[in-house]
């Protein structure tokens, strides 16, 4: 589907800039005052979270557009946020091509931190596509996904992320996904601990949008350097055959909830939205009720991946209904 045209750019970064001191706010506090009460202005607060935008959320401009991957920094920066969630694959053919080498990594980080030093941005993680499935059956295979995945941590840690983010793919047997999820997560963990790596699971489909079933696996693993990635929309347990559509979704408020304890990141998936600015599919005002009662304090992605409206047009969109629901419920 063709997407709107893009706003310019120079708009952009003013609506970026004069909307984040828009809804930028603070929890209104009520005193006494000689018996009477009044009520202090606190407007101009920040929300309790930081934003940081997930790289996905210009895979079309990436992939279709050819926009380079490595200007992600500049255009999150004029965009109004201040972290920065890389995807692996959209750096694809570039790594693929050389197989990941020793080399094209050593590229991709050196690169990619000249960026974010340049613009002051602020490396958060790397989402990891591709590199195999981390919960199958099959224990060689298991341990090759481990072996795949330790580049990109040592990638992340060399860029001063906090994490990565790794899909459980699989088993779709839960007795046996829980077992081989737990084996493959223990090891890469392990290994990413002595790189001060978080390892983050997303509920990304199949049965790692089961919530209570990724918590249990969380809580099995057991490290203190492996949590959950809670995305507020990604709950599609099984998807109809030969169709993108649901067929069997987990309850994403049930979901984020049972997550919301182990997690270390948080995304805010987001589609389409009404004439006032809200997401049609998701309660924004809801979710950010179940992280802040989390006790969550650290940045919350963007991803949007919406059609009807360009990337641009909704990753403006939804960072200003996060600083909106966030200021709703203080």
């Amino acid at each position: 589907m063709k997407r709107k045209s893009f706003i310019r750019f120079a708009s952009a970064v003013g609506i970026g800039i004069s909307l984040l001191g828009t809804y930028a706010c603070k929890e209104t506090k009520k005193e006494k005052v000689e018996n009477s009460e009044v009520v202090a202005d606190n407007s101009d607060a920040e929300p309790f979270f930081e934003l940081s935008l997930a790289q996905w959320s210009m895979h079309k401009m990436i992939r279709e557009e050819g926009v380079d991957p490595y200007s992600f920094a500049e255009k999150a920066k004029n965009w109004g946020f201040t972290g920065l969630e890389y995807v692996s694959q959209l750096y694809n053919p570039e790594l693929e091509d050389a197989g990941y080498s020793e080399e094209a990594m050593a590229n991709f980080v050196a690169k990619s931190n000249a960026e974010a030093e340049k613009y002051g941005m602020k490396n958060v993680l790397i989402m990891i596509d591709g590199q195999g499935n981390l919960a199958v059956n099959d224990e060689a295979e298991r341990n090759e996904t481990v072996e795949k995945h330790k580049k990109w941590v040592d990638a992340a840690a060399a860029m001063g992320c906090h994490a990565i983010r790794v899909n459980l793919n699989g088993s779709n047997v839960p007795e046996e996904w829980i077992k081989n999820s737990v084996d493959g997560l223990t090891k890469l963990a392990t290994y990413a601990k002595t790189k001060n790596i978080n390892i983050l699971v997303e509920n990304h489909g199949g049965l790692s949008s089961n919530g209570e079933l990724h918590a249990e696996v969380m809580k099995t693993v057991n490290m203190d350097n492996c949590g959950s990635l809670p995305d507020f929309g990604n709950f599609c347990i099984e998807r109809k055959p030969e169709s993108w559509d649901c067929l069997k979704e987990y309850d994403k408020y049930k979901g984020v909830k049972e997550l919301m304890p182990y997690a270390k990141a948080v995304s805010a998936k987001s589609n389409n939205f009404d004439a006032d600015g809200y997401d049609t599919g998701i309660d924004y005002v809801e979710m950010l009720k179940i992280v802040n009662k989390a006790g969550y304090t650290g940045f919350i992605g963007v991803e949007y991946e919406g059609s009807e409206i360009s990337e641009e047009e909704g990753i403006i969109a939804t960072r200003d209904l996060l600083l909106k629901a966030a200021k709703e419920i203080q």
